[in-house]
């Protein structure tokens, strides 16, 4: 496959880089520094471009089979850029005529009980508050696409570890273990991503993963 990755040098979108290139996949990484791209293989291409950038996206999607987004606001940005990427991927996937989006999302608005949500729980970080906020927002705007786009919320605690391969599955609720813990290593939310793109399940839906 032919896949468009964008937030490709950040800790989640450089496992999924390297995840798609293991299994054999073509990518073009687009990152505002090339720089920060350490890895080097033959069907890797680095290039500088904005997922803020409607037009960008639009030129540099076309003909691709497949796009992730692992974008995040940088701390110099508001968190409301996960608002303005989602209506810029949209409408830049739309113009250039592909049709399959994978966005890595967050956890903060997954449901924790019928009705309350994992944000609205007193442990939760106030500081972490405003940017679960945004991507509740850009969720809603992926849910008005017709397009074939699928929303990957990561467990409540996610962080570099080991790859096994293993994960469970759900769509709005949080996955919890027999310990009532919902975790996940960034290794392994790679694996879970390139299954979805290469075998999909959660089309036009949301999808959350846990061990």
């Amino acid at each position: 496959m032919n896949i468009v990755i964008f937030g490709a040098s950040g800790t989640i979108g450089q496992r999924i880089t390297r995840e798609a290139l293991t299994r054999g996949h073509k990518v073009t990484a687009v990152v505002r520094n090339p720089r920060h791209i350490q890895i080097e293989q033959p069907h890797l291409t680095v290039q500088e471009g904005s997922v803020l950038n409607t037009a960008s996206i639009a030129q540099k999607v076309k003909g691709q089979d497949a796009v992730i987004s692992a974008f995040g606001p940088p701390h110099d940005q508001s968190p409301q850029t996960l608002v303005e990427a989602a209506h810029a991927l949209l409408n830049g996937l739309t113009q250039a005529d592909t049709r399959r989006l994978i966005v890595v999302g967050g956890a903060g608005s997954l449901e924790v009980a019928p009705g309350l949500l994992l944000m609205d729980q007193p442990s939760f970080p106030a500081a972490w508050r405003p940017v679960a906020l945004a991507h509740s927002d850009a969720l809603a705007i992926y849910r008005t696409s017709p397009l074939d786009w699928t929303y990957f919320s990561p467990a409540d605690m996610i962080e570099p570890g080991q790859r096994t391969g293993t994960y469970r599955t759900g769509t709005n609720q949080l996955v919890v273990d027999a310990q009532g813990k919902s975790r996940i290593s960034t290794e392994d939310f790679a694996v879970a991503i390139l299954d979805e793109l290469e075998q999909p399940h959660f089309i036009r839906q949301r999808c959350t993963v846990a061990y």
